[in-house]
């Protein structure tokens, strides 16, 4: 164990958890202590096991007797039982960041808000189609201070949505338009989430619309030229492919993202992009952390 990292736990064998592993085994910020779950026999764990990890099926239970040891978890979970473990990392005093949609802490978009959110113990990803949309709904609302409505339509690979990515939906539904109301101050939000059964699968694309007074595009352009360089700086799949463009008295902008394929699919950005996020958020802890 290297003192000189900082030390982290992932909550959730499954594979949104795994995909964190490789991706914390890649820091130069990060060391994972312990990988946690409730089935040793689960895939999730025989390769934290092969990659030298601790691992235990001891859930949440695992965290009362290593808590000294722990700076901050990643739960990748449900929403649910986030519910159940969230005031338990905080009697423990282990800072959390939470990849299900329960919304326990302040929504977080490392883009958007990463200052903000260092000062909180418990943090909340949103979700895949929030965390690729609302860094534009934020542009917009740069320009635009009057917005009408925003509407956002994520198209994902049906293999790339998971048992907990199904039981969840209504959560995502709700926490994505929840998130994209407070970070732009649209009057009307909605969310909409496309399982796309095609094969070969599809890459996550993701679908901004938007209505508002006196649209700047020229002005627009700009800010979200400077935004998706945000988002590509630890999400290098997220790429414009289209817009921003006045159609129909509604600004539309497509995006689409490509996962790093580190345990996941790389058509599955939309895992990958909230896995990247909460990486990147843990790594601005670790930098506090050691001044």
């Amino acid at each position: 164990m290297s003192q000189n990292k900082y030390q982290v736990a992932i909550l959730g064998s499954g594979n949104i958890g795994t995909d964190l592993l490789i991706k914390v085994q890649r820091s130069n910020e990060l060391e994972c202590v312990a990988f946690v779950g409730r089935n040793l026999n689960s895939q999730g764990m025989s390769t934290a096991l092969k990659l030298g990890v601790t691992i235990s099926d001891q859930s949440i239970n695992y965290f009362l007797d290593h808590s000294d040891c722990i700076d901050l978890v990643f739960d990748a979970t449900s929403a649910k039982d986030h519910k159940i473990h969230a005031p338990i990392f905080k009697r423990l005093g282990i800072k959390c960041i939470d990849l299900t949609p329960a919304k326990i802490g302040p929504m977080c978009v490392p883009s958007v808000n990463s200052l903000d959110c260092l000062k909180e113990i418990n943090i909340n990803m949103i979700s895949c189609g929030g965390q690729a949309s609302i860094p534009i709904a934020a542009a917009i609302a740069s320009i635009h201070k009057d917005i009408e409505y925003i509407e956002v339509v994520s198209s994902i690979a049906s293999k790339s949505a998971g048992p907990a990515t199904r039981l969840n939906l209504d959560e995502y539904i709700q926490t994505t338009e929840d998130g994209l109301k407070h970070f732009s101050k649209a009057k009307k939000t909605k969310a909409i989430l496309i399982l796309n059964p095609a094969i070969p699968c599809i890459n996550m694309t993701t679908t901004i619309l938007c209505k508002v007074k006196n649209p700047n595009i020229s002005a627009l352009k700009k800010e979200v030229a400077k935004i998706s360089s945000k988002v590509q700086s630890y999400v290098p799949g997220y790429e414009l492919i289209l817009g921003p463009l006045l159609e129909n008295e509604r600004i539309i902008i497509m995006f689409k993202v490509r996962g790093l394929g580190d345990y996941l699919p790389k058509y599955a950005g939309n895992l990958d992009i909230i896995n990247c996020a909460a990486i990147a958020m843990s790594e601005e802890y670790a930098k506090v952390n050691e001044r």
